[in-house]
């Protein structure tokens, strides 16, 4: 089946689409990229996603408006994936933007995504999975990141443990062993606050720092790097979650005050150290064979080159593996959607701790909701490169 995909990471920095062609194949499951792309969001909407995350406070009102306007942005969107898609596809996939989600130590407490599916089904026609993190919660777990199942799949075999690293504004890491037991977990920040220091530094004329240029032009300050360091997250035991609650832009102007306020592109630097220290820190120990990372941050060349230097694998970017590094997030909820649609179970924990479970909720289409028989849990996930793609 063809499956659409229309999601939002923690950076609200654009609608990522994924048109997706999945398949079982005995216990494997295939999945043919056929499209991925990024969308804007209509004007002003997201700078109103991120100004309703903590320390804003908001009203009833804007959460409801703000509820309307993702669906009817996701609906538009998917609708024209929809139509320009090669083949019929079946199934959308809407996640939602994540506005909220509380954790306290190793819980999750709650989380929150907007964007009402009825929009989506009313613009496409076509039956929608969305809401996926909440049952992990509700489980137990912290509904992120869900990208582990699609590791699980995707990275199991070989001669050692592989990680897959995804540079959102958060970001998060999957080990997985070779016989595919996987454990995943946020590290800290990506992108989030690299982007509001480059959006500081350039009175807001840019949303991120292009190619690392400005802290290509920085140095590390010590003590400022120490005191974003000493956070409380880097201690925890994984499996663990955080989000832009906790990295926020009032976290970093408070450091920034302390320190007196370092030149911008010293900040960047100091930043982009950040994350290479905390990612190469939490991967270190289980001895990875290589490092796959996809995502925006992928595209930032210094934070890329502080990562190789600092880890003790190989890094490439999944892009060599079939999954393009703007793509993977969208493929991932293709995926989530079409096992949600077949009923079957998954987990973010590591196996054997919890009991896998069947997530998000399916609003039905314009027709009448036929649900396929539930398939037996697949064991591996298949993407061709882009040589087998061709070859083929």
């Amino acid at each position: 089946m063809i499956v659409v995909a229309v999601a939002s990471g923690t950076s609200a920095d654009g609608l990522d689409v994924g048109v997706v062609d999945l398949a079982v194949e005995g216990d494997a499951v295939a999945a043919h990229v056929l499209d991925t792309w990024t969308e804007p969001w209509p004007a002003g909407l997201a700078e109103r996603l991120l100004a309703v995350l903590p320390p804003a406070t908001t009203t009833a009102r804007e959460l409801a408006a703000l509820d309307t306007e993702v669906g009817q942005a996701v609906g538009a969107v998917a609708a024209a994936a929809v139509a320009r898609a090669p083949g019929t596809p079946t199934l959308v996939v809407s996640p939602g933007q994540t506005v909220h989600h509380e954790v306290d130590g190793d819980r999750c407490l709650g989380t929150l995504q907007l964007g009402q599916p009825a929009w989506v089904v009313e613009a496409t026609g076509l039956p929608v999975v969305s809401d996926l993190r909440a049952r992990d919660v509700a489980a137990g777990g912290h509904g992120a990141p869900l990208a582990a199942v699609l590791d699980a799949l995707w990275l199991a075999g070989g001669t050692g443990p592989r990680v897959a690293l995804n540079l959102g504004g958060i970001a998060n890491v999957s080990v997985v062993a070779p016989d595919g037991g996987t454990l995943a977990w946020d590290t800290g920040p990506a992108n989030c606050l690299l982007d509001v220091a480059a959006s500081r530094a350039s009175d807001g004329r840019l949303s991120c720092d292009v190619d690392g240029a400005m802290a290509a032009r920085g140095r590390v300050v010590p003590g400022l790097l120490d005191a974003l360091l000493a956070h409380p997250h880097y201690a925890l035991a994984p499996p663990v979650s955080t989000g832009r609650e906790t990295f926020s832009a009032a976290y970093l102007d408070g450091l920034l005050a302390e320190h007196g306020h370092p030149a911008w592109d010293d900040v960047l630097a100091t930043l982009v150290a950040l994350t290479a220290t905390t990612v190469a820190d939490a991967v270190r120990p289980h001895r990875p064979v290589d490092v796959v990372a996809s995502g925006g941050g992928t595209r930032n060349a210094v934070l890329m080159a502080a990562l190789a230097d600092r880890l003790d694998a190989p890094l490439r970017t999944s892009d060599e593996l079939g999954l393009p590094v703007d793509g993977k997030e969208a493929v991932l909820w293709a995926l989530l959607g079409f096992l949600t649609w077949h009923g079957v179970p998954v987990s973010t924990a590591p196996a054997g701790t919890r009991p896998p479970r069947v997530l998000g909720r399916i609003s039905p289409g314009d027709a009448p909701l036929v649900l396929p028989s539930p398939l037996a849990a697949p064991t591996r996930l298949v993407i061709p490169t882009p040589a087998e793609e061709q070859s083929a």
